[in-house]
């Protein structure tokens, strides 16, 4: 990391890092359909969301019984990041927060407080910088301990993994199997990732490395990455779920209007990556699994989804060799020369201006 990106760190006699939890930070999901409006106001809250559009968003999580899965999907990869630690012998307790949804992180932080927690590591799943990725995960953290006082403890953030090896393995292993379910075909399918498109001007802030594009830049990263391991020389970066008002630019192609592109080219079927989510929560399941698929079925491409990264063995691995680099001094972990960038103490920047 360079300096002012890594986070200072107290340290216990015999050089080690001492922290007393872990706090797995998530963006929250509704339980019931009762909960989908107010969660929804939650995360687009000043925004400018159109209402209709709000309207369009419940139905989806209305067609699953207004349960988001997000909420189960990361207790399953905190389940399996409790059995690593203890599989290591690291006794690191873990809480679980949300941005936008019970449980909420300014209760879950209190409770750590009330548990006597002094020192926090925290988890987000976002491995991508940018504001949605990382920096409101900052502004997360400054919100929580401010409404706790002065009891509240040092929070200090994992970096950004995007580039770390094992996040790759797991999301090529996982395009592997999609090509495979495809079975033999005359020509090879198009591979196609995808991640959660965001406004042109957001994206346009500057990173850790003081360059712009920041988020989109490390979605091309790792697509390349993935793609390199499989062993596939042409593929497309793509992008979807974009909710914003229709006059806002934002990051395009869309996924479904670049499978009628590639179908006009004579594209005959598809393999699709989220690779910009870590679990197959509504925004997979409902545009991708959904629409990308039924839009493939119309124009009769072949199509198959590659499944997210959260649920591989691999990705409980990759927490705990994140938390090492700070209590080992473990070295970063990575794939690329960007920037390990996104750690910080109790929510400041990475650098003035980043994200």
């Amino acid at each position: 990391m360079r300096p002012g990106c890594a986070a200072v760190f107290a340290r216990r006699d015999d050089g080690a890092v001492s922290f007393d939890a872990l706090l797995f930070l998530s963006f929250g999901g509704p339980e019931g359909p009762e909960e989908v409006r107010p969660f929804l106001e939650n995360v687009t809250r000043g925004r400018g969301v159109p209402p209709e559009r709000l309207d369009e968003v419940a139905e989806h999580y209305l067609h699953f019984g207004g349960v988001s899965p997000i909420n189960r999907l990361n207790q399953d990869v905190m389940a399996a990041l409790r059995s690593e630690l203890a599989a290591q012998g690291r006794d690191l307790p873990v809480y679980f927060g949300n941005r936008n949804w019970h449980p909420m992180i300014e209760d879950t932080v209190a409770q750590m407080a009330d548990d006597g927690v002094e020192r926090a590591l925290v988890f987000a799943t976002s491995a991508w910088g940018g504001y949605s990725g990382c920096k409101q995960y900052h502004e997360d953290i400054v919100r929580a301990r401010e409404s706790v006082g002065q009891r509240a403890p040092e929070l200090v953030k994992l970096r950004q993994f995007f580039d770390h090896p094992l996040f790759v393995e797991a999301n090529a292993d996982a395009v592997r199997a999609a090509y495979e379910r495809l079975g033999e075909r005359s020509e090879q399918p198009r591979l196609v990732f995808t991640a959660h498109s965001v406004p042109l001007r957001a994206d346009e802030q500057p990173g850790a490395d003081g360059r712009p594009r920041w988020y989109s830049r490390q979605v091309a990263e790792a697509a390349r990455l993935v793609a390199e391991r499989v062993g596939v020389d042409a593929y497309d970066v793509v992008w979807q779920s974009r909710s914003g008002p229709p006059q806002v630019p934002w990051l395009e192609p869309d996924v479904c209007d670049h499978l009628e592109d590639l179908h006009a080219k004579g594209v005959g079927s598809v393999v699709v990556s989220p690779i910009g989510f870590v679990s197959d929560h509504l925004e997979v399941i409902w545009d991708l699994d959904n629409e990308a698929e039924e839009v493939a079925a119309e124009l009769g491409m072949g199509f198959a989804r590659a499944a997210t990264a959260g649920t591989d063995p691999r990705f409980a691995k990759m927490i705990v060799e994140l938390i090492a680099e700070h209590t080992d001094d473990a070295p970063a972990c990575k794939l690329s020369e960007m920037l390990a960038a996104g750690s910080t103490v109790n929510g400041q920047l990475c650098a003035p201006g980043c994200c």
